[in-house]
Order: structure tokens, then C-alpha cells, then sequence
């Protein structure tokens, strides 16, 4: 697979950045958790009122009538902004006592309009306690972003302003941050191995929406659009669920996304849905990050669900409720990503360990990955990638020919990898991603069958330390156990070529020359401590 190139319009490195870092220096004694509402909304709305002016001059420019038009903008996903709520009046108005007024309005107006987003949009800027004149000077700092290429630059710029917010919203926030972020560099290493280029995409936990955002990314990195895939989600949280949809917005991904505070388990807005043909829908992608280790879940709840086919789950942990939800909703050749606790893998307390082994024998579990420590905002337990497959016989995925891999199970070891960021938190090179990605493709690609957008065309091979491919035997071998530690065995050091004999040789000379040099500082220490008059 060919490296996606830059994009010619992109901004320097470090824009999002120094723009952040001002936003920030204006909130003052404000708190990251109400802070970020203000700014993301704002950008929300710097975004569809530029995409409404866009369209709005180029149907002035052709036909009036057609200008004032809701119809117009819907046809091709603009929001309509009326006159009260656009960007360019707010601006006019950004520095006067009565701003905050100014924004709330706007929003009720826009949410009038436009159906979609009903109860979507921040509407407490007017509240006493919030300062003025910072509300201001941020709308003064969104204004600066120079918007001159268009719709698409538009979206494009503004997109990547919003995504990193988010980031820098959670990296504030901590372990609450983390409940609605999955960092960027996991939610690429599940994008990048599944592969999703076209059909249904679902996230029963989707928080702020990042994996359908990298989604829309890969595919139209890829010569796609954003249209060929559809996207549903689910969230319990209704304030997240808030920043998933204006995310969407900002990225013109059209999506399903559910908010209900029941939940995933106990409420299945997925089931719901049909297709063409009446029938449930099934996801052929599945990416999910669930809460780790949830205890309240209310499983007791739904002991005779049918979703539990491998076993039921226990009622003190989510974990083999969140798997078995997720393939339940598999289609037929669907595949998933998810991310759990690290403990997931090896447990068997409250019958997990004979799910786990249901899940093994029925042979939907395809890899598994070992992440590095210190890569989530939300906590430190360590996490690992599950990666399932309905169909693991024969088939195509994407634009590569699947080998059938009945009964074999690729496991890897990530956890040396990732470089520090900051004091507490590690993220994963562009160039790791890739090497995890190209070592599952490689793994359960059909032999000669690859394609010329393919990176990686050399045949699968393990490497000690990093990947092993392992038959079902060996697994029962290991008590279904899926530790990727325990298969892939230690890194091999290279040989130097140097002989044995000459090597040992050298060593206790080297050995030697070591402790005669230690003796010699010792009596130098010593010289000079008796020199000072200090004296044993």
C-alpha cells in the first residue's frame, strides 16, 4: 500500500498546535471539562457558517431565488445558517457585553433549521459566569483561520482544528477526557489493519467519534469517498454524544449515530435498524474502544440474551459482553477491532476463561495485538487489540484475496513500541502503525495476491520478540491463553561473527581493565581526601 501523499494545501506542522495553545491561555481560571464545550462549538460553528457562505455565493451568483433556498444546501449536506447566526455578524458583535447572547441565539436558530442537529449544540454562552471578554477574543482567534480554498479546505482545516482540541481537551482532562477519546495512533492501528473500505461501519461505544473520522480518512486516502462507507454508533453519554455529532459535522461524514442513556446492551439501536431487504442490519467493520473492566453494567439484567452464543458474560465485568454484542452484529465475512484491558486475554474468573475458549474453538478470534503502556488518557491498565473475524476460510477483504486461516492465530507483541510524548504518555510512530498493519496483511494474505497499492509485498514470516503464527493446538496448549507474550518468544540478538573463545577472551581482559581502573580512582579519592585532612 502506497504511502497516502501530503496534501498540497495543508498547513504547517504545528498549526493546530500554537492555535491551541492560545485558545488555551485565554480560559483563564475556566475549567478543561466546560472550556471545551465553548471552544469546540465554536469551531462547530465557524465551520457550517463558512460551508453555507460557500455555497451561498455560488448560488448568488447563478440564481438568487436559488440562494434563499433551504433545499439547496440540504441537497448537497450544507446546513442552513440563517442571517442572525452567521459567522460574520457574530464576529461584527464578538467584543460586546452582549456576545454571549448573541451565540445562544445563533445556535437555537441553527437547530431550527436543520433537523439533524436538535439538541446538539452548546446554548449557555450567555450564562453570567462566563467571561466576555475571553468568549471574544476566541471568536476573534477562530476568525484568524484563513479559509480561502474552498468547501473542501474549509472542512479539511477546520476538521483537523476540532480532532485536535478533542485530543488536547482529553490530555487536560485525564482519566474523564479518556472516557470520550481513543487516541489517535490506537484508533489508526485498528483503521489500518481492517481496512475499511467500503460497506458498514459500526461503534456500539463511540464517544467523540474517532474511529469513524480515521474511517473516512483511510477511505478517501485510498481514491474512495467518504460516501462509500456508512457509519452507525451508539452512545450512552448524551454530553459526548454531543461532540461525536458536531465532530461528524465538521468531517461532512453522514452518519447514524444514537444516543441513548440505556445503553449498547440494553438497548440495541443496531438491531433496529434494516436493510433493503427488511432484514436486520450486520456491520462488516466493527471498531470499538468500551469502557475497561466495567462492573455495572447491568448484565445480571440480560442472563438469557441471545447475543451471549459463547457463554454468559459475567455481571461484575463487560468485557466477553462487549465481544459477544460485537459479533453478534458481524455480518457474515464482517471483521472487528477492539480495544480491552490487557486482562481479557488471559482471565478466567466468572467463566471467562471458557468463553474465551467457546470464542477460540469456533475459530472467530483472527489476532491479537499487545499494546505499550502509558498510550490512553483515561488510565494506565495496560491494553491490548482483539481482532475477530466471522469468515476466516476463504474470501477477499477490502481489495486484497484472504487465504483461509482456519485454526491458525497471528499474535503481536507491541509493547516495546511507541515514543514518549510528554511525561505519562506514549504514542505509536507512523512507521510502527504501518509495521503492525503490513504484518497483518501479510499474515492472512492469499499467496501472490497482492496489490500494486500494497506496501508491504513480502510473504509473512515470524519474528521472535515481535509476531508468531500459531495453530489452535498450541493455543490449547497454553489454556486459551491469548498473550501474545507467551507465543512470540524473545528477541534473537545477532550473532557479531566474533568466535567464542575470542570473545570470552576479551571480555575478562575488558573485565579486568575495568576494576584496575576502579582501584586506581579509589586510591586518587583517597589521596585527595587525605590531603584535606580527612583521614580514617
Amino acid at each position: 500500500m502506497r504511502t497516502p501523499e501530503k496534501k498540497k494545501n495543508a498547513e504547517p506542522l504545528g498549526f493546530e498546535a500554537e492555535l491551541f495553545k492560545t485558545a488555551d491561555k485565554l480560559r483563564g481560571n475556566m475549567e478543561p471539562s466546560d472550556y471545551k464545550h465553548v471552544a469546540l462549538g465554536l469551531i462547530f460553528l465557524k465551520y457550517i457558517s463558512d460551508a453555507f457562505e460557500a455555497k451561498y455565493q455560488a448560488l448568488l451568483a447563478e440564481d438568487k431565488a436559488a440562494a434563499e433556498d433551504s433545499d439547496e444546501y440540504l441537497a448537497e449536506n450544507v446546513f442552513w445558517v440563517p442571517k442572525e447566526a452567521r459567522w460574520s455578524l457574530l464576529q461584527a458583535n464578538a467584543m460586546q457585553p452582549s456576545i454571549g447572547t448573541l451565540l445562544d441565539d445563533a445556535m437555537r436558530a441553527i437547530e431550527a433549521k436543520n433537523d439533524s442537529l436538535k439538541g446538539v449544540l452548546p446554548k449557555d454562552y450567555g450564562r453570567p459566569a462566563l467571561n466576555k471578554v475571553m468568549l471574544g477574543e476566541l471568536i476573534n482567534l477562530i476568525s484568524g483561520i484563513q479559509l480561502n480554498q474552498g468547501r473542501g479546505g474549509s472542512k479539511d482545516l477546520l476538521g483537523r482544528v476540532y480532532e485536535y482540541f478533542l485530543s488536547q481537551f482529553a490530555g487536560a482532562e485525564g482519566k474523564r477526557g479518556g472516557e470520550y477519546y481513543t487516541p489517535q495512533s490506537v484508533v489508526r492501528v485498528l483503521v489500518e489493519m481492517l481496512e475499511p473500505y467500503s460497506g458498514r461501519v459500526y461503534d456500539p461505544c463511540c464517544g467523540s467519534g474517532g474511529m469513524f473520522v480515521q474511517s473516512e480518512k483511510f477511505v478517501e486516502e485510498h481514491g474512495g469517498r467518504a460516501g462509500d462507507i456508512s457509519v452507525y454508533g451508539q452512545e450512552s453519554n448524551y454530553t459526548t454524544w454531543r461532540l461525536c455529532k458536531m465532530n461528524l459535522a465538521v468531517r461532512g461524514i453522514d452518519a447514524k449515530i444514537f444516543w441513548n442513556n440505556e445503553g449498547s446492551f440494553h438497548k440495541d439501536e443496531f438491531a433496529a435498524q434494516r436493510g433493503s431487504d427488511g432484514a436486520p442490519m450486520k456491520a462488516d467493520f466493527v471498531l470499538a474502544n468500551p469502557p475497561f473492566n466495567i462492573s455495572d453494567w447491568g448484565g445480571d439484567r440480560l442472563r438469557e440474551d441471545a447475543r451471549w452464543r459463547y457463554g454468559i458474560p459475567p455481571a461484575g465485568n463487560a468485557n466477553y459482553g462487549w465481544l459477544q454484542h460485537i459479533v453478534h452484529h458481524l455480518a457474515p465475512n464482517g471483521s472487528a477491532g477492539v480495544v480491552l484491558a490487557n486482562g481479557s486475554m488471559s482471565s478466567n474468573q466468572s467463566g471467562e476463561g471458557e468463553i474465551r475458549k467457546a470464542m477460540i474453538e469456533v475459530d472467530v478470534v483472527d489476532c491479537m495485538v499487545a499494546l505499550p503502556g502509558q498510550l490512553f488518557y483515561s488510565t494506565q491498565i495496560p491494553a491490548c487489540l482483539w481482532f475477530l473475524a466471522r469468515n476466516k476460510v476463504t474470501g477477499k477483504a477490502g481489495r486484497r484475496q484472504l487465504r483461509s486461516r482456519k485454526g491458525e492465530f497471528l499474535f503481536i507483541d507491541a509493547r516495546k513500541k511507541g515514543v514518549l510524548v510528554d511525561r505519562t504518555r506514549r504514542e505509536l510512530t507512523d512507521d510502527e502503525v504501518r509495521e503492525i498493519a503490513d504484518t497483518y496483511h501479510a499474515w492472512r494474505a492469499a499467496p501472490g495476491a497482492h496489490s500494486t497499492e500494497h506496501r508491504n509485498h513480502s510473504p509473512y514470516k515470524d519474528v521472535a520478540g515481535f509476531c508468531k503464527s500459531v495453530t489452535l493446538d498450541e493455543v490449547r496448549k497454553h489454556g486459551y491463553v491469548l498473550t501474545p507474550g507467551r507465543y512470540v518468544g524473545s528477541k534473537v540478538q545477532e550473532d557479531d561473527g566474533e568466535p567464542f573463545d575470542e570473545k570470552m577472551q576479551r571480555l575478562a581482559t575488558e573485565w579486568r581493565a575495568q576494576r584496575e581502573e576502579a582501584a586506581r580512582l579509589d586510591a586518587t579519592i583517597a589521596k585527595n581526601l587525605e590531603a584535606l585532612g580527612y583521614v580514617d
